[in-house]
């Protein structure tokens, strides 16, 4: 396939899909990295472009922005790129040999942020997305998507307390998490920054959305919110967690839960 060229070649790495059930599809996806660390050549970026292609979708990697070292490039510049970077790919999909109408978009903990709160701008209409389609289903690997977290369930903080090295993600951290990618105290934060925060009225007209979160991983409780949101506004939403993981369990393509997650994430794709 020739590519077609583009102005964004430094923005996306786009894999082109192999003949299989997804042959049609195209994932924009965005890695995840607590919005300061990721690249396009990660396991959660690379690995899980390859297996997508590989079942037929062309995949459309972002390598967003990433906040500075000197606390520079916060919100919303990685949120611009994931818009820009699908403006770019609804432009281009006939050319990459997908169906206009089987556009999806997914990403992994801080990307997974990145594509529900771009979703969220999109519905919101402002003008860079008023003549962007949306897309036509969204997956979510284990996504954070608030900076104030309630407490976990009884059963997650058992097995949190069970597994030290899984509980990595405790409200202070996430706080400052946000912090640095906000620039600021997340009191002020946006609703497209935060999108966990989100009413089943600012939800309205989500895409059918598939979330995939990490077993011992206390920003389940973020994921899981955010699904009951969906759920309660009528979004068609797929939520489950991959037993017997830790977070970011994508980026770990030698341990089951990988294959797991993507087939059960193309079943669901190939489905719609």
């Amino acid at each position: 396939m020739t590519l077609p060229s583009s102005a964004l070649a430094g923005l996306v790495r786009v894999y082109p899909g192999d003949d299989g059930p997804l042959r049609g599809t195209a994932l924009l996806w965005a890695h995840g990295g607590g919005f300061v660390h990721g690249d396009l050549d990660m396991p959660e970026a690379d690995a899980v472009a390859r297996a997508f292609a590989a079942r037929g979708a062309t995949v459309a990697s972002v390598d967003y922005r990433l906040v500075a070292a000197d606390g520079t490039r916060t919100f919303p510049a990685g949120s611009d790129d994931v818009l820009t970077a699908w403006s770019w790919l609804v432009a281009h999909a006939t050319e990459l040999g997908a169906d206009p109408g089987r556009l999806f978009v997914g990403g992994a903990s801080a990307g997974g942020n990145l594509i529900a709160g771009a979703v969220l701008r999109m519905l919101g209409n402002e003008p860079a997305t008023a003549s962007v389609p949306l897309p036509a289903g969204v997956f979510l690997a284990y996504p954070t998507l608030l900076a104030v977290q309630p407490a976990p369930s009884a059963a997650l903080r058992a097995a949190l307390d069970a597994d030290p090295d899984a509980d990595v993600f405790t409200p202070p951290a996430v706080r400052a998490m946000y912090e640095t990618y906000l620039g600021g105290d997340v009191g002020d934060a946006p609703l497209t920054a935060v999108p966990g925060r989100a009413t089943p009225a600012d939800v309205v007209g989500f895409p059918p959305t598939i979330m995939v979160n990490s077993d011992t991983d206390e920003l389940r409780v973020s994921g899981e919110l955010f699904a009951a949101t969906l759920t309660d506004a009528g979004v068609p939403t797929d939520v489950s967690f991959e037993p017997g993981t830790r977070h970011g369990h994508l980026n770990r393509p030698e341990e089951p839960g990988f294959g797991r997650t993507i087939e059960r994430v193309a079943a669901w794709v190939a489905a719609r």
